[in-house]
């Protein structure tokens, strides 16, 4: 049984270049370049501004991998040329967001300030000092990174504060129940 997913064809932009060497495949494009590797079994194969991902055998563990394939260099396309970005909010009396540099410094209710250091790649940028975006060429890199902001103060479901994405709904619960 073939991934509906992976049976799709990946369009090329103009502006973004794919090659393949051997099971190596490279992408470039305006944003900058990132590259995967492609498991055995699989081939992927560029023609005419598509690139096309088929299996070789019908194993399980390669149908497993297939459409993850397909998924990792279309995102490898989409990286390179508009970018990723993930952007979060912070909910709470004196929590607030500031530049440091090329990191993040968070007054998030702790007796210290807490600093991010943007990892390599990624690009932090603070429109107000509670609202922020995480922006890069690598999906997973990018999600990550905010996963781990997150983390550092979660909504807590009574108030609501704390750090969440934009648009993320956090189940409220009613507090203790006064005479």
């Amino acid at each position: 049984m073939a991934s509906h997913i992976g049976k799709l064809p990946i369009a090329i932009p103009s502006d973004v270049t794919v090659t393949l060497n051997g099971s190596h495949v490279s992408v470039k494009g305006p944003k900058g370049e990132d590259s995967c590797e492609v498991p055995e079994g699989i081939s992927v194969k560029i023609d005419d501004n598509q690139v096309v991902v088929s299996e070789l055998n019908e194993e399980d563990e390669t149908n497993a991998k297939y459409g993850l394939v397909r998924s990792l260099i279309a995102s490898l396309i989409e990286g390179t040329e508009k970018g990723f970005t993930k952007n979060l909010e912070i909910i709470g009396t004196g929590y607030r967001v500031a530049a440091k540099g090329t990191g993040l410094n968070f007054s998030l209710g702790f007796s210290h300030p807490v600093e991010i250091a943007a990892p390599e790649g990624i690009t932090f940028k603070v429109t107000d000092n509670t609202h922020l975006s995480v922006s890069g060429i690598d999906k997973q890199k990018v999600g990550e990174v905010a996963a781990q902001i997150r983390r550092l103060r979660p909504p807590e479901p009574y108030k609501g504060k704390g750090i969440r994405y934009v648009g993320e709904h956090v189940r409220r619960k009613a507090g203790k129940a006064g005479k």
